[in-house]
This record gives C-alpha cells, sequence and structure tokens, in this order.
C-alpha cells in the first residue's frame, strides 16, 4: 500500500543528454526551436548544476556519462566510478598483484594458450581507457605470457568519428614496447556494444572473435579503408596472415579477459560469447563487475550505491512508476537503484520497445511520444507518489554526430516535455527536470590533428535543473548554486516530503 499522507507526489524527467553551453558552433540546443526547455529555465526556480569529472565520482577533467549521471541521481552521493578504481588499481600496483588476474596469466604461461583482450580503444572515458590495454599487455609480459590478441572495439562516438587509426596506432605501439601482442580482430562499436537486443550484430562479432568469421583483412590500415559508414560501425573483420588464414582463434586453454570498465554496452558480447564457448576450456574474465546473465569473475569491485533514492521511497512505501525506451531503460531503474537488480513491490517499471529499426537520423523522435504517454498515465493515478522517466533522444541522436538531426530531437523533446507539464499541473504535480551529462551542446571536436570533426560524445559542461511547482506550490524563487547530480535525490525527497538518507551525502537545492 502506498503511503500518501504528507506527500507531495510529482515527476523526475532526465533529459539525457542535456547540457548547457554558451551558444556557437556545433551547440545543437542552441539552434533548436525549444521554447518550453527554455522557458522554464526563466519561469521557475532554476540552476547548473555538474555532471562530469570528481563531482560524480569520476577522475578529474573526466565528461560525464548515462550510467554514473543516473547512479549519482540515485543515491544522492558522488560515487567512485569503475574508471576510478580501475586506475587505483593501477596506480598503487593492485592489478598487477590481483590473484585472478595473476592466476589465469600464470596458467596460460604454463600451458602455452593464449589471451584475448576485448575492448574498446579510445580514450574517451566512457565506457574504456586504451591506455588500461598498455597495462593489461605489459602484466601479461611479465607473468610471461607470450601470446596476446588484442580484439579491437573502434569508437566514433565517445571520441570523434575517423580517429580509429590513431587508436589503433597507438595500440600497435604498446606492442611495441611491451613486447606482446597483435590485433587479432578489428570491429565496431555498433555491432559490438549493442545495447538494443539485435542479437545478429552481437553474433558477428563473436563469430570474428572466437572463430576467425567473418570479413578479412591483412591489417587495420586495410580494415578502415573500407570503412564507409564510420568507426562506429567498422564490419568485423578478422585480420590474416600471408596466407590469408586468420591469425587468432580461441581454443581451449585459452583466456578472455573483457576491458571495458562501463558493463552496460559490452555485457551483451560477453553472455553471448559465453554461451558460444559454453562446451570450450576458456577462462572468462572481467575487468570490472558486469551485469551479465553469466557469471564472469571481476578483477575489480564497485562502489557501494545502496541507501538511495530508491531504498528511500522502499522505506516510506512510496509507489513509483518508472519509464523509459529500450536504450536507457536500465538507467531509470537498474542504475537510478544503485546497481540493484530486484525491483521493489513498490515499483513499476514500463520499457518502451518498438520493432522498427532504430535509424536515429531518421527518426530522431524515437517512441518519444510512447514514453510521454506512459509518463501521464502513470501520472494520473492516485496511488503513484513519483514517476521517474529518462527522455533519450537528446543523448541517442547526438552520438550520431548528425547536428542536424539532433536539433530536430530536442524539439521533439521539447514537445513532449510540453505535454508532460501540461498532465502534472492538470494531476497536481511537481517536476522536477535535470540532465545527466552534456552532449548535444557540443556537436563537433578537433581530431588529432586540430581539425574539427563531427562529434557525437559527452561534455564536462554542467547540466540545468528546474523545478516546475505543482499548482499553489510554494518554492524559493531560485535553486542553490554550486550543487550537482548528487542533490537530485534529496532535492526529490525534499519535495515529497520525506528526509535524505543516512547515506547521502548530496544537499537539497531548494
Amino acid at each position: 500500500m502506498t503511503e500518501t499522507t504528507g506527500t507531495n507526489p510529482g515527476i523526475l524527467l532526465v533529459l539525457d543528454g542535456w547540457g548547457h553551453a554558451e551558444p556557437g558552433a556545433g551547440n545543437a540546443l542552441a539552434v533548436a526551436e525549444t521554447p518550453v526547455l527554455d522557458g522554464i529555465r526563466t519561469k521557475y526556480p532554476a540552476t547548473l548544476v555538474e555532471a562530469s569529472g570528481e563531482h560524480v565520482g569520476l577522475l578529474p577533467g573526466t565528461v560525464g556519462n548515462s550510467e554514473i549521471g543516473h547512479m549519482v541521481i540515485g543515491a544522492g552521493r558522488p560515487l567512485d566510478y569503475d574508471s576510478v578504481l580501475v586506475q587505483r588499481q593501477i596506480d598503487t600496483g593492485g592489478l598487477r598483484d590481483n590473484p585472478r588476474l595473476t592466476e589465469a596469466l600464470d596458467a596460460l604461461a604454463a600451458g602455452g594458450g593464449a589471451l584475448h583482450l576485448i575492448g574498446l580503444v579510445s580514450d574517451g572515458q566512457i565506457h574504456a581507457h586504451v591506455d588500461h590495454l598498455h597495462e593489461l599487455l605489459s602484466i601479461a609480459a611479465a607473468r610471461g605470457v607470450e601470446r596476446v590478441w588484442v580484439h579491437a572495439v573502434t569508437d566514433g562516438r565517445d571520441v570523434a568519428d575517423r580517429t580509429a587509426g590513431h587508436y589503433l596506432g597507438r595500440v600497435e605501439e604498446f606492442f611495441a614496447t611491451t613486447g606482446v601482442g597483435r590485433l587479432a580482430t578489428v570491429s565496431g562499436r555498433g555491432y559490438a556494444l549493442d545495447k538494443s537486443g539485435d542479437l545478429e550484430l552481437t553474433a558477428k562479432v563473436t563469430q570474428a572473435v572466437a572463430d576467425g568469421d567473418g570479413a578479412l583483412a591483412r591489417d587495420y590500415v586495410q580494415v578502415l579503408a573500407g570503412a564507409g559508414d564510420g568507426d562506429v560501425w567498422v564490419t568485423p573483420t578478422v585480420l590474416t596472415d600471408a596466407a590469408g588464414e586468420p591469425l587468432a582463434t580461441v581454443r581451449d586453454g585459452d583466456a578472455i579477459l573483457f576491458a571495458n570498465f562501463r558493463s552496460d554496452r559490452i555485457q551483451q558480447l560477453a553472455d553471448d560469447l559465453v554461451k558460444h564457448l559454453a562446451e570450450s576450456d576458456v577462462r572468462i574474465l572481467s575487468l570490472t563487475q558486469y551485469a551479465t546473465t553469466a557469471d564472469i569473475p571481476a578483477l575489480v569491485g564497485r562502489a557501494d550505491a545502496s541507501g538511495g533514492l530508491a531504498d528511500q521511497l522502499e522505506a516510506h512505501g512510496l509507489r513509483s512508476v518508472r519509464v523509459a525506451e529500450q536504450e536507457k531503460f536500465e538507467h531509470v531503474t537498474y542504475y537510478l537503484n544503485g546497481r540493484d537488480e530486484r525491483r521493489r513491490e513498490v515499483e513499476e517499471h514500463v520499457r518502451i520497445t518498438s520493432d522498427e529499426a532504430p535509424g536515429y537520423t531518421a527518426r530522431p523522435e524515437m517512441n518519444l511520444d510512447r514514453v510521454a504517454d506512459a509518463v501521464i498515465e502513470a501520472a494520473g493515478r492516485s496511488d503513484v507518489a513519483l514517476v521517474a522517466a529518462n527522455l533519450a533522444n537528446i543523448d541517442v541522436v547526438g552520438h550520431t554526430g548528425d547536428h542536424d538531426a539532433t536539433v530536430k530531437a530536442a524539439e521533439y523533446t521539447d514537445g513532449q516535455v510540453d505535454r508532460i507539464l501540461t498532465a502534472a499541473a492538470a494531476t497536481g504535480r511537481w517536476v522536477v527536470l535535470v540532465g545527466d551529462h552534456g552532449n548535444a551542446e557540443r556537436m563537433s571536436k578537433p581530431g588529432p590533428d586540430g581539425t574539427p570533426l563531427p562529434y557525437g560524445g559527452h561534455t564536462t559542461n554542467p547540466v540545468p535543473a528546474v523545478v516546475v511547482p505543482a499548482p499553489g506550490q510554494v518554492l524559493p524563487d531560485a535553486l542553490r548554486d554550486g550543487g550537482s547530480l548528487a542533490d537530485i535525490a534529496p532535492t526529490v525527497l525534499a519535495l515529497l516530503g520525506r528526509p535524505n538518507g543516512p547515506a547521502m551525502t548530496g544537499r537539497s537545492l531548494l
């Protein structure tokens, strides 16, 4: 039973990729016609909050991302992100002495097995960092592993597109400096990091990595020469020897290590590879803890994110409804809940799916109307204290690097926010709107040689936070400055008429 006494019901809208920057070249949000989003920032209490770097538990200067953004929004405190924990282990030497890693490498050295490293090859610091590959290669060399194969995933989103050659060149330099390693396969992240559930994309990478089955090329230069659709959609390609035979396949006695520190986009491939190799004698590890169906031992643990918004809603018996499209569904459930997989009795989850191919540039509206419909329906229920939703368009379309499509995505978002605000007023609800990280306010970035290139990645810019009061609700004229995403859960709880949880260090913005 939902506890309604003393509760002012509301809506939490996370506008994914809604960052703030002054108008300028490449700022799609400044170009877009968004009268509602612009207007509420001047009419209602608003501020800018930090969503990157140490403010949310990332390394200083590191761009924010959806995973840490939603975790910190939910936890009500900064959390040491997985990338920080990995770097700490590298800096202290803990990774070199990690018992799971040393045991696996020593077994490979003794038995002549090969180590297969799979990961995103860039320094975008969202899903992975190429320097972590260098450390893993160094450790493998020090433990006497002679055969190390790198299955590279090209980026084009977290870094500028058409820069894969630069990063693959760095990996080749790592091979030279450590004395071990060769590229075995190259695949675009559109295939390797799919999270839409399209297993046909994933299977192409699995077959290339495990069986050497796929397009063939002599080196990465030849691979990239045929990548007409950019780094994201590099066809999974197997590198060959002079005779045209695959350089590497996964064999009994080998080990696989997934080198991404962020799990949500690599776990579909990880599960598929585990299933594909179920009858093989292959040890499989991950750099950090993944939310996979398969039990994959991790080298580095994760921060405790419990005691946040979801736990407080449960403690007070307040029902919430979570709404998002497939691409961001985990963010308003699993990540907002502190990486807790259980669905609480006071939670309802609404996942918006579609039979249509994503086609984000052709359909920048995605399924936003259906997301808004679900939010409005939940807002009309008297037993629901909080509706929490992710509006994905600005970020998902922004990741394509297509400026014009991102402008349209922002305009569609503005129209649906208008619908939600109208419904909120009609049902007596307040609304908190906040970005989880920047993206669409910067759609170009200098490449390695300084030439501006389309950019679909995240930024270190602050994000807007706005509170639209319920009819008749009295709020301060402005929100507190100097805040971060860690202050959103305390703000929501204050609006609900409930105290912070004891684990929260954030403060209400009111």
